[in-house]
């Protein structure tokens, strides 16, 4: 089977698809042969990342809040209208925060739990029947480093990749005999929209250049570097892909020995 044929026929929904990690993830499976649905917020982005992977006869475009019960029904309505039951879902979407615990109101604590965790809850719950259905699902969650230790100033954050975490190793052992395989991918610091608004944080808040500030994220990273989204893609692939049958219930991190 060559590269380009791995996932034909497969329906891949990756949330959080109009930029970044999430982007660069429909682009690797588009690329080996599945159908994805493109769920985001921004119409725009949307629509030039369908456009830039081949249209809509290959990535169609969906705006959809995950943090919405009823607009993740219709999204997921409209994906199986254009490619079919979901056998591949990539639960992307995510938020951050940065503030001192006692900065951290309830409506920020809300709003991040909502879009990690609760938005990776109703994907799941609207892909997992078709994957039940036709006997085979993948389901990939990006979570993060900060899913598995504590970090300063990002309480909210930490706690909802936790909580992915948990839903992670729970749901990978209920479907472990369904063929329905489900792991968390944890990245270190990577080089997206969102890290990039944390630089410039940083610096507008300490008085440091911005080169500054990355060198006090990549300094925790052995490799002293970001992460790429082309490396979190590759990753969601190989468990996504023949050969990783068994692999589930797993926290990968991808974060240049940061993590061991």
């Amino acid at each position: 089977m060559t590269d380009e044929a791995i996932f034909a026929n497969r329906h891949a929904v990756v949330t959080g698809a109009s930029r970044g990690i999430g982007s660069t993830i429909a682009a690797a499976l588009a690329a080996r042969g599945a159908r994805v649905s493109l769920l985001g917020r921004d119409a725009g982005n949307l629509s030039a990342v369908s456009t830039a992977l081949g249209g809509t006869s290959r990535a169609v475009p969906i705006t959809a809040d995950v943090t919405d019960a009823d607009s993740v029904s219709a999204a997921f309505t409209t994906a199986r209208q254009h490619f079919g039951p979901v056998h591949i879902l990539i639960n992307n979407a995510g938020q951050a925060a940065s503030a001192k615990f006692t900065d951290t109101d309830e409506t920020v604590w809300n709003r991040i739990l909502a879009v990690n965790l609760t938005g990776t809850y109703l994907c799941t719950r609207q892909a997992v029947p078709d994957m039940l259905q036709g006997g085979f699902g993948r389901i990939v969650n990006i979570a993060s480093i900060a899913g598995l230790r504590g970090a300063a100033y990002i309480s909210a954050y930490v706690a909802s990749k936790h909580a992915v975490i948990g839903l992670t190793r729970s749901l990978a052992l209920e479907f472990a005999t369904k063929n329905i395989t489900v792991n968390a991918v944890c990245p270190g610091y990577t080089d997206t929209d969102i890290v990039r608004d944390a630089i410039a944080n940083i610096a507008s808040k300490t008085g440091r250049s911005e080169a500054e500030a990355l060198a006090t994220l990549v300094a925790t990273n052995p490799q002293r570097r970001l992460i790429t989204p082309e490396e979190v893609a590759h990753t969601v692939l190989w468990v996504c892909g023949p050969g990783a049958e068994s692999i589930t219930g797993q926290s990968i991190v991808v974060a240049g020995g940061e993590v061991t």
